[in-house]
């Protein structure tokens, strides 16, 4: 089964002047177009891809790597303003990820503005979007770290306690001001 904005390993079904087409299993035949495809790629062998939907709503298979998948969040930077849609990111990708209107809150941003992002399935247009508010993704889920392990640490705003925190691009965390006086 592919996952819409994660990557996913699939198999190659079949190929066209287009590309090759892979098994999306219910989601049937996903475009992989011919700019990814590799010499050596064939029917019946698996391939690593990133799955979201093009322009006119059909799910496309990429071999390229966005800077974050669907769940995670991500430091991106704006590229395009679109006066009725929102704002356009670069992720990575080819396609600019949008940042519709109604997910920016009250922040109005310009082209080179950076935006602090959850990246999500919209349950109404099942595309991939972003979002600046990011209570709404943080899971309440804790992780399972031990003390010292290292983590991948984006610092997204300041409480009276510490300065709020994403940690590993999934998780809500807090570095407390008097553990940090030291070191700042």
């Amino acid at each position: 089964m592919a996952d819409i904005g994660r990557d996913n390993t699939l198999t190659i079904i079949e190929s066209s002047e287009h590309g090759l087409y892979l098994d999306g299993a219910p989601q049937g035949k996903i475009l992989l177009p011919s700019r990814y495809v590799l010499p050596d790629m064939q029917a019946g062998s698996k391939v690593d891809v990133f799955i979201y939907n093009d322009s006119e709503d059909r799910l496309v298979a990429t071999t390229e790597k966005p800077l974050a998948q669907v769940g995670e969040f991500a430091y991106l930077e704006v590229v395009g303003i679109h006066p009725n849609a929102g704002a356009f990111l670069d992720w990575g990708l080819s396609k600019d990820l949008l940042l519709p209107y109604r997910e920016q809150g009250d922040i109005h941003f310009t082209v080179g503005d950076g935006a602090i992002v959850a990246v999500y399935l919209d349950e109404y247009t099942n595309r991939v979007v972003a979002s600046t508010r990011l209570h709404n993704h943080l899971p309440a889920e804790k992780p399972d770290y031990e003390p010292n392990d290292p983590v991948q640490v984006l610092i997204y705003g300041d409480s009276p306690l510490g300065f709020k925190a994403i940690i590993d691009k999934r998780y809500r965390g807090l570095l407390y001001h008097e553990e940090n006086s030291d070191r700042l």
